[in-house]
This record gives structure tokens, sequence and C-alpha cells, in this order.
């Protein structure tokens, strides 16, 4: 029994250093826009992060869509890509110099106008 757990043990530590998801949420539209889906913040064995746009993500449309974080409130310092559809399933590499542990956040954001388009918050 003992080597059973062990065993279990092991495996947990090692998934937890390769990776994983660190954070997720579901979308809700801003500023009278209608944005929906959920996002994931998944974390490579390497360090890096990725966020993904889930299949069901679905922004209604806007003239410079792109993704920022926030702590109860966007940070305008972390907008880091465009979207690349207003519908589906997209995947986007964190920049370096962002930790997603730093917020609860993440936003479209229209930069062109300065206005939110959706939030999540994460969790």
């Amino acid at each position: 029994m003992a080597l059973t757990f062990l065993a279990a043990t092991t495996f947990s530590i090692t998934s937890a250093h390769a990776g994983g998801i660190v954070s997720k949420g579901t979308f809700e539209g801003r500023s009278d826009h209608i944005t929906t889906g959920n996002v994931e913040i998944k974390k490579a064995s390497d360090g890096s992060y990725t966020v993904i746009l889930a299949d069901n993500f679905s922004l209604d449309g806007a003239p410079d869509p792109k993704l920022a974080f926030g702590k109860d409130g966007v940070d305008r310092s972390t907008i880091f890509a465009p979207l690349k559809s207003k519908t589906g399933k997209q995947e986007y590499s964190l920049p370096a110099g962002i930790n997603p542990a730093n917020f609860n956040e993440i936003y479209v954001w229209c930069e062109k106008f300065d206005v939110p388009l959706g939030v999540a918050n994460l969790k």
C-alpha cells in the first residue's frame, strides 16, 4: 500500500511540474458588446504561458479587438495580441513580461476606442 501511495505522489508532483491549466473563466460582454465563451491560461513545462479561447468563443465585432489582463480593471500595459478571429478556438503566446498570476481578469479590449468589449474573471 505504501508503494502505491508513493507512486501516486510522484505522478502528482511530476504533473504539476510539467504545467497545465493555471486559470480559466467565461467571457461576458461589456460596452454594449456581446462577448461569450470560455478561456483558459495554460503553463508549459518551459514556464511560458498560452491563452486559449475555446471553440465557443464569440465577439459581435469591433474595429481593434485585442487581449489584455487586469486586476479589478484593465492594465493597458498588458495589451498583447490582436484577435485572430471573432469566433472559435484560438491560441496566443503570452509575452514573457506578463505573469498571469498577477491578474484576476482577462479582457477583449478595443484599443482604438479604449473600451472593454468583454471580460472573464479568472479562477
